[in-house]
């Protein structure tokens, strides 16, 4: 079974945790230019840009 018994949870863990990242870094009052490299990283390297998002992105 690909991705083990948890797999479908975590993907869905994980979908959701980008979503509200994106929602975040759009409602940011960050330039523009940092609001679209945050979430270009985050959409795609989802977990790592979404660890980078949490400790240094955009408040």
């Amino acid at each position: 079974m690909p991705g083990g018994p948890f797999g479908g949870f975590f993907g869905v863990l994980l979908l959701v945790a980008v979503i509200y990242a994106i929602v975040r870094i759009a409602q940011s009052n960050a330039e523009p230019i940092w609001k679209a490299i945050w979430i270009a990283a985050v959409i795609l390297v989802p977990v790592i840009g979404l660890i980078l998002w949490a400790l240094i992105g955009p408040k």
